[in-house]
């Protein structure tokens, strides 16, 4: 049997063993941002699954007495819900994969091609990224409304991809800018135009870069309310961020219900982010390091 000595290990890649107080403040750390994160969503499903009585009772019950599921069949019966979902889903994959190839193509132009003021383009993506939805709201409803898209779903697909794409460009302008660009070259010496260098190249070594820009495209667009609620008036094109606020009556506030709706509402966006997970962590981490 062959030892590795501590030092030649080191040198193979080994991390550095931390000292057992430094593992005790990393693990405590990591267990209260771990439980900080997920003790609303964990509240929000013991609320759902509560009567209304416990939910006023005193002292506080952490644990319904007789759990009511209940509430999950009045989401969809006391509103149209169904359709609210379906709305949403159809809204938010229609924005993620038109913002994902208009940011990719950007990106790639921003990346590759000797472009004049590239530094004030950039500067220019990074301001639209930080400019706040509520001042477009006005000139966006007057632009909808002279177009007769109020209450459609372009009326939502179009300031979605808009407004997301400053941040799928950033990510993706990081990930092309990493890849050799002798790859391309020698793929277009082999007969692929730029286009095709683009498509069989540069976008499969981006894998992870592509898959977190959608998912961020994909969580704003879910996530978005008041661009939904100013210009989707109409209940048969409601989406779920503004159906959630539906169930709430001018004196009451059924929370049990409200807290269903919600589960119901986070349950695409946490299965994405579990299936994806390490793309995701991985476009994050090599995107900020490489931007």
């Amino acid at each position: 049997m062959t030892v590795v000595p501590r030092s030649r290990a080191s040198t193979l890649g080994d991390a550095p063993r931390l000292p057992l107080h430094e593992r005790f403040v990393k693990g405590l750390g990591l267990t209260v941002m771990i439980l900080g994160g997920l003790f609303p969503l964990a509240w929000m499903f013991i609320t759902s699954i509560s009567a209304e009585t416990d939910l006023q009772s005193l002292p506080l019950r952490y644990i319904p007495a007789n759990p009511n599921f209940g509430n999950y069949g009045r989401v969809f019966s006391e509103q149209p819900f169904g359709t609210f979902f379906l709305n949403s889903l159809i809204v938010s994959s229609v924005s993620t994969v038109v913002a994902v190839v208009i940011a990719a193509l950007a990106a790639y132009a921003l990346a590759r091609l000797n472009l004049k003021r590239r530094g004030l383009l950039m500067t220019l993506v990074v301001a639209f990224s930080m400019f706040p939805v509520v001042s477009l709201v006005v000139p966006l409803f007057r632009l909808m409304r002279g177009a007769d898209l109020l209450n459609s779903y372009p009326a939502l697909i179009l300031p979605y991809t808009a407004l997301s794409l400053p941040v799928a460009i950033l990510v993706l302008v990081a990930f092309f800018s990493s890849i050799p660009k002798d790859l391309e070259a020698a793929a277009m010496v082999d007969g692929c135009s730029r286009f095709g260098a683009l498509w069989r190249v540069v976008v499969p070594l981006s894998a992870p870069g592509m898959v977190t820009a959608a998912l961020l495209v994909f969580v704003n667009s879910w996530n978005e309310f008041l661009l939904a609620l100013s210009f989707n008036t109409r209940e048969t094109m409601r989406t779920v961020s503004v159906g959630v606020t539906l169930y709430q009556g001018e004196f009451s506030f059924p929370w049990p219900i409200i807290s269903a709706a919600i589960i119901i509402a986070v349950v695409p966006v946490v299965t994405l982010i579990v299936i994806f997970q390490k793309r995701f962590v991985a476009g994050l981490t090599a995107g900020g390091v490489k931007a």
